[in-house]
């Protein structure tokens, strides 16, 4: 399973969003509804999925499904 995988998961598992709506471009909060408190369960759930930090200033760029992927694949290295 890879990053863009794992994250899809989360976002249905975690958070109950259809699986149809997750796209790379699809915006957390303007196109998939994630509220502000979702948002930080979302990034929680980065950190101990991929096993990595996020700082609060890192985790307002990740925006996307796209930026979500770099983002932590670059972390992961």
């Amino acid at each position: 399973m890879d990053i863009n995988d794992k994250i899809t998961k989360i976002l249905v598992d975690k958070l109950g969003i259809a699986e149809t709506e997750v796209t790379p471009d699809a915006n957390f909060v303007k196109d998939l509804g994630i509220d502000s408190l979702d948002y930080a369960e979302l990034v929680m759930e980065f950190e101990q999925t991929f096993n990595i930090r996020i700082p609060d200033e890192d985790a307002e760029k990740l925006q996307t499904m796209t930026q979500a992927v770099a983002y932590i694949s670059e972390k992961m290295g």
